[in-house]
């Protein structure tokens, strides 16, 4: 585990430059251990087979709060400065787009009967219920059409491409944002449930055609010290070279299955109403569990009537 202090939302607030506060590293029980040793050891933590450093290489210093990341899904009550907000915003912004079109925006969430009509959609996850704020990450592709209106030109992309951009750009946006937030001692989480509502969630921030929600987020000071390590496939199935390759691929995420049921078990198994309860019960299970049953079956009709030719 990477340890942070407790986040200083009062001095936050008050500080002329929020941005400025860093939280402070409190040291696992190694007090020699230098920040770039404790990237890897987070990165060690995450991966089975996480790469040594380049003893030549760069410092790594910088990289902890991204090494060590874990969603935040408990919040205390302080409220984040519309200012500090703001600024995320921006930097999230000032993220790669596709050609520069720029085609995301953020849909910040203030007032209290919105959000709470907003969470009430997604309150099967209970942890959402007392979240600071939510703020909801939107694909856009109307403006660019618009600027095909104003200079009188064809649109000549009306086709699939035109959705999946749009969405990249807003994917791109909300992992910036995430990372920025991160940076300064925030918490976040990502709300996918809002596409389970998705024509609810348009009709309540009157997006228009082209505009879709992407995804909900959650942001506030964590309540937590600390954050989950949370395990992740082996770099030998998720990165390649020259070629995609699956070499042992299931042997490989057997042994994943292993290291999470034995490190991160899974408080309780997915759908066991329907298939029961297994000995063995790891990631894949999991996740094969999660996707026999639909989900959004309904989306693909909802962004088609939002104009989208896919």
């Amino acid at each position: 585990m990477i340890y942070l202090s407790e986040p200083r939302p009062n001095a936050w607030s008050a500080h002329p430059n929020a941005l400025s506060l860093q939280p402070t590293l409190v040291l696992p029980a190694e007090p020699k251990m230098t920040q770039h040793d404790i990237v890897i050891k987070a990165l060690r933590a995450k991966f089975a087979d996480a790469p040594s450093p380049d003893p030549d290489g760069p410092d790594l210093s910088s990289l902890l709060h991204l090494a060590s990341r874990g969603s935040c899904r408990d919040f205390t009550a302080d409220p984040v400065p519309r200012a500090t907000i703001d600024i995320l915003c921006a930097t999230a912004l000032a993220a790669p787009t596709k050609s520069d079109l720029q085609q995301r925006d953020i849909v910040i969430i203030e007032d209290p009967g919105l959000k709470s009509e907003l969470l009430g959609l997604v309150a099967h996850q209970g942890w959402t219920r007392d979240i600071p704020h939510l703020l909801i990450f939107c694909g856009n592709n109307r403006r660019q059409r618009l600027l095909h209106d104003w200079h009188g030109l064809d649109f000549a992309n009306d086709h699939l491409d035109a959705f999946f951009n749009a969405t990249a750009d807003a994917a791109i946006a909300m992992e910036a944002f995430i990372a920025g937030a991160e940076a300064i001692g925030l918490g976040c989480c990502p709300i996918s449930a809002i596409r389970d509502h998705a024509q609810k969630v348009s009709d309540l921030l009157h997006l228009p055609d082209h505009v879709f929600p992407f995804v909900g987020l959650a942001l506030g000071y964590p309540k937590a010290t600390k954050q989950q390590n949370s395990l992740r496939l082996p770099l030998s199935v998720t990165v390649h070279t020259d070629r995609y390759r699956e070499d042992n691929l299931q042997d490989n995420v057997r042994s994943y299955d292993q290291r999470r049921e034995q490190e991160q078990p899974y408080k309780q198994q997915r759908l066991a109403e329907r298939y029961g309860e297994s000995d063995a019960y790891g990631w894949s299970l999991d996740k094969a569990r999660q996707y026999s049953v639909g989900e959004r079956t309904g989306f693909g009709e909802f962004i088609r009537s939002k104009g989208f030719k896919l």
